[in-house]
């Protein structure tokens, strides 16, 4: 048998633990962001102001096993959303759409309780509860953004397509159509439609 193969048997480059969601692994990368980061996202302008630059708001752990944009790939992730408010609004992060419009994502509820803002093409919005065990399909087409509503961290994970892409700019100029607001204590979706 001169010619056998060995199959070789590696360790796997990365952990997640799964009861708190937290990944690892030498190439994770962890971006943050901060209040500073976040311009044009809430709407008091002067509550914003009034809020420590530095403070972070939310943080990322992600796998990106191949090149952004590369077509069949996948990318995993999870996010924690701190709790706090700007005014009466929630921490929230960005919010965006894929530059490939029609790619979807999954999302599920890891820690935390909040809710899940999603926004079709019409500009039409709505709301989901994110809690431990919530499993959320994002259709292509389908804006979205993650509120924090608890009073402790809000953490989920997250498996998009590599091709995908994030399009910031288009919530960044137009917003959502609804906002999600403390009311008489309890979380509210407000039209911003005149």
């Amino acid at each position: 048998m001169k010619n056998k193969k060995h199959l070789a048997i590696i360790d796997t480059p990365f952990n997640v633990d799964y009861s708190n969601g937290n990944i690892s692994g030498k190439s994770v990368i962890n971006p943050i962001k901060k209040i500073k980061d976040l311009q044009n996202i809430f709407e008091d302008k002067q509550a914003f102001k009034n809020i420590d630059g530095d403070k972070i708001i939310y943080e990322v752990q992600a796998i990106l096993p191949v090149e952004e944009g590369r077509e069949g790939g996948l990318f995993y992730g999870k996010t924690i959303i701190h709790p706090g408010k700007v005014g009466n609004e929630y921490f929230m992060t960005k919010g965006h759409f894929h530059q490939k419009v029609d790619r979807a994502e999954f999302y599920w509820g890891i820690e935390g309780e909040g809710m899940l803002l999603l926004m079709d093409k019409n500009r039409n919005t709505w709301a989901e509860k994110m809690h431990p065990g919530s499993l959320h399909y994002i259709n292509g087409y389908i804006a979205h953004r993650t509120v924090n509503t608890g009073t402790t961290k809000l953490s989920f994970g997250a498996c998009w397509p590599s091709d995908a892409g994030h399009n910031y700019q288009e919530i960044m100029d137009n917003g959502f159509s609804a906002r999600l607001k403390e009311i008489d204590g309890k979380p509210q979706l407000v039209s911003t439609q005149q």
